[in-house]
């Protein structure tokens, strides 16, 4: 039987400060559906493999621009 580990979830806080932006920036992007997430309550919560696979993609994006 596989175990996977837990998923990790980060605030938007942490979100930001990873991605060095503001909060309401972070904000747009959850409502926008470009990055993904979860409310939990009146809160979001990002999982952090949905904010490496942005970045990812946010790099390849400036890459071939």
């Amino acid at each position: 039987m596989e175990e996977h580990a837990p998923a990790r979830f980060l605030t938007v806080m942490e979100v930001a400060n990873t991605m060095r932006v503001s909060k309401m920036t972070v904000y747009r992007l959850l409502h926008s559906g470009e990055l993904p997430g979860l409310r939990v309550g009146r809160s979001f919560r990002v999982p952090a493999d949905a904010l490496e696979a942005y970045l990812r993609s946010a790099a390849t994006e400036s890459r071939s621009a």
